[in-house]
């Protein structure tokens, strides 16, 4: 299983809601084992700059490669990319639900 999470920072906090809305365009791609939008309830005391979390669970690298070729990935980007201030993002295997499913 990969798990891909994704960081966003609102250029301007009164965009929060419109760029909630781009990303919730992802729910609707059916590649994903599981996906969701939330927002940080910045509840770390070293640093709180993020604002919103993609976060989905996807079976392999083809049903990743399937979700971000979808067109509601573009239609995403087009709405979040100029309102957002930062981006991080990673993929990584989880190796303990690799090893349940084997089980």
């Amino acid at each position: 299983m990969i798990r891909h999470i994704v960081f966003f920072t609102a250029r301007d906090p009164q965009d929060l809601e419109t760029i909630r809305a781009g990303l919730s365009l992802l729910t609707e791609i059916p590649h994903a084992l599981k996906l969701e939008i939330g927002e940080n309830v910045k509840t770390d005391q070293l640093g709180n700059v993020v604002d919103l979390v993609v976060y989905g669970e996807f079976a392999d690298a083809a049903s990743l490669a399937a979700y971000k070729s979808h067109e509601n990935y573009q239609r995403s980007i087009d709405i979040v990319r100029p309102l957002r201030e930062m981006r991080i993002a990673a993929d990584y295997v989880a190796e303990d639900a690799v090893t349940s499913l084997i089980r």
